[in-house]
Order: structure tokens, then sequence, then C-alpha cells
């Protein structure tokens, strides 16, 4: 495979994540210029490429000129800056010819979705969301085993998410609405969210959900409890006041075992029977969203295009709707 030659967009702490693991990955990726308009966050960023004896990328924050002087010199973008921006971000390198990863959640709205959908239709150029759950091979394996019938009939999905999130972003652009869209359930939630809609292979139908803002000016509490197409019910619990923390739990029970993983796909397991032990399911090593990115390129299924954003912001845009009417139940836009 040759090298891929790719704009990071963003370089705060969780593209800084993301690019430690594409450092490892020399072989099959050049990350040949930057976008980041915070000069302490490109020193941050060059000062991992120096310690990986890489040469230091340049840094131009305006999008706009970057996509001008660097055409046909781009072949894809990694998007990870606040929500706000992902649509217009996104939609200028599709129309600039750059295949996308763009970290989650897609989009804020199902509005904002159908218009990445119309883009990338446009474009012809390739649209994947980083939900690392959805890529991941666990997650991958286990819709697979699911869709063969190795716990039976699905019955009821149980999904739990929690973390210190309050405390951990308090003066930080995810607590501002107007540029996150949202709060614990819609940053680190969105996790939950969509890998157990992924999981069920199917989308929810109908959606009653509570959410508490603990006196923060974002939600950090959320319950939802959801109904699928086919009429599987799911309940899904995000603490964002937790202890110091960051771990997730998803339970798919099936009349005839139990799947076990998480919602970044960190780990799979199953339970045939009450009593024995939940085996772990082994799975390949995985290094990453990007490292599944660079899959899709070269031909794999994508199992996170756009359409995986638009149904997780129309599920979003139901579960603000009902907390907003005390818990009713709202119908799932089509």
């Amino acid at each position: 495979m040759s090298k891929t030659r790719t704009v990071m967009i963003g370089c705060g702490g969780m593209a800084r994540h993301h690019i430690r693991n594409m450092l490892k990955m020399q072989a099959t990726t050049t990350i040949s210029v930057v976008c980041e308009p915070s000069a302490q966050a490109y020193e941050e960023t060059a000062a991992m490429f120096e310690e990986a004896g890489v040469p230091v990328p340049p840094n131009q924050p305006d999008l706009a000129k970057l996509l001008s002087d660097q055409r046909g010199q781009i072949d894809a973008a990694f998007i990870i800056t606040p929500h706000v921006f992902h649509h217009d971000q996104t939609k200028a390198c599709l129309e600039a010819g750059i295949d996308v990863l763009l970290e989650k959640p897609m989009v804020m709205t199902g509005r904002e979705a159908e218009s990445l959908i119309a883009a990338r239709d446009k474009s012809g150029k390739l649209l994947v969301v980083a939900f690392p759950g959805s890529l991941s091979p666990n997650v991958r394996t286990a819709a697979t085993m699911l869709r063969n019938g190795d716990i039976g009939t699905i019955k009821t999905i149980s999904g739990v998410v929690w973390q210190n999130w309050g405390v951990n972003t308090v003066n930080t652009w995810r607590q501002i609405p107007a540029r996150a869209g949202g709060g614990f359930l819609f940053d680190t939630g969105a996790h939950l969210l969509n890998t157990t809609v992924d999981l069920a292979g199917e989308d929810v139908a109908e959606v009653a959900a509570y959410l508490d803002n603990q006196g923060r000016p974002v939600e950090t509490l959320g319950v939802v409890i959801a109904r699928l197409k086919s009429g599987i019910l799911v309940s899904l619990h995000g603490c964002g006041e937790a202890m110091e923390s960051c771990e997730s739990d998803i339970r798919v029970f099936g009349d005839k075992g139990i799947l076990y993983t998480g919602v970044w796909g960190e780990s799979l397991a199953i339970q045939h029977k009450g009593g024995t032990p939940v085996t772990p399911v082994v799975t390949p090593a995985s290094l990453g969203v990007w490292e599944q990115f660079l899959g899709v390129r070269a031909g794999a299924a994508n199992p996170c295009p756009p359409e995986v954003g638009l149904r997780m912001a129309r599920l979003w845009d139901a579960i603000q709707l009902s907390a907003a009417k005390g818990g009713s139940s709202v119908s799932v836009a089509k």
C-alpha cells in the first residue's frame, strides 16, 4: 500500500492521542500538514514528531488556504475539532477531493448529517465516522456473532458508560452548548448510543429520555429507554459525574446466551449457560480508527459511513426532544 498523505485538522488532546498511533504507521501514513489555530497545541504536537524522529509537519491554521495550497498533495483528512465545526470542515474537504475520517459525533443535527451524505455522494469521496467501537475488531466480530445467532434471538440490550466527565471538562468547549451540541451523553455517551444500535443491527423507532445537567451548562447524566424497529427493548445509562474513571459495559441478552462488550470495543466475551464462566472471544489486535480507515480506503467494507452519523444524529434529536417533554415517548425521525 502506498503512503496516505494526510492532513490533521485539529491538534488537541484527542488528536494527539490518535497521532501517537499514526506515528507507529510510517509505512502507510505521512502526516504532511496540520491545521491548528492554537500555537500551544501545535507546539505539543510538534514535540511528539520530534520525539519519534519524524519531520514536523507545517501548520496552516486557515483551512481554505490549506486546501487550496495543498490541492493534489493530500489524500485524506482526519478531522478532530469541536463538534460545531465538523459539518463545514468535512464538506470543504470532500469538495476538495479528499477522503475524510471524521471524529464522532459526526455532526450536531440530523439536517447536517443529511447534508454531508449529499456532499459525499456528489464528491464520490470516502467519509468514515471515527467511532472506535464500530471500527474495532471486537464490535465487528460481535455484530457477526449476533447476526449468526450465536446467542439465539436478541431479547433486550443494556448499556452503560461512566466517567468523571463533568469535572474534567469544566471551562472547556465541551461544556459550551453552541460548540458541543450536548454534554456527556452526546460526547463520551455518543459511543454508547452508536455501538448499542450497531450491535442491534437496526434503527431505533421510539425513545423516552431524561437528562440532568447537575448545575452545569450541559447534561452530565442521562437515562434512555428505547424500542427498536423490531420491538427489541434497550436501556442506556450515562453518568458523567462518576468517580475518576472512564469505563463502559454493554450486554446483549439472547434466549441462548449473553454477549458482553464495551462501547469502544475494548472487550468481547460470551456466555451460553448460567453459572458457567464468561468466555473471552479472541480477535485481531488493532492500532485504532486510523488503521481501520486505511483498510476501508484499501477496499474493505465501510462499517461507519455517514449514514451511521445520520442514525446517531436522529437518535440524539429524539433524545433531546423527549427530555424537553419531561420524558415523554417520541418517535425517531425517518
